[in-house]
């Protein structure tokens, strides 16, 4: 066992022990903040990503509409009545570039 030495009322262990205390908060209060940081930056992250879902599904949303219009506007294209107009149009177009 180690022998202390007194010094101006302490002993070198006890001031040792004291400095290794001080030294051991210092390095828990770092560790504190770090972690503390960590975890701001982890709830920045998911904050962001979550508004991120909410554009994909947006856009998801747009893509059903778009597709869903492109079908309404092949169902007018492809009928008979816009087929003959159609047809009428571009054989009138051909005979005048003829």
């Amino acid at each position: 066992m180690r022998r202390s030495v007194e010094v101006r009322g302490r002993s070198t262990l006890g001031r040792m022990l004291i400095r290794k205390t001080l030294e051991v908060r210092r390095l828990v209060h770092n560790w504190r903040r770090q972690a503390e940081d960590c975890v701001r930056r982890v709830s920045a992250v998911a904050r962001a990503r979550s508004e991120a879902g909410m554009s994909t599904a947006e856009y998801a949303v747009g893509t059903i509409a778009a597709c869903a219009f492109a079908g309404l506007l092949f169902k007018i294209v492809s009928s008979p009545e816009v087929r003959k107009m159609l047809s009428d149009v571009i054989g009138r177009a051909l005979q005048l570039a003829g």
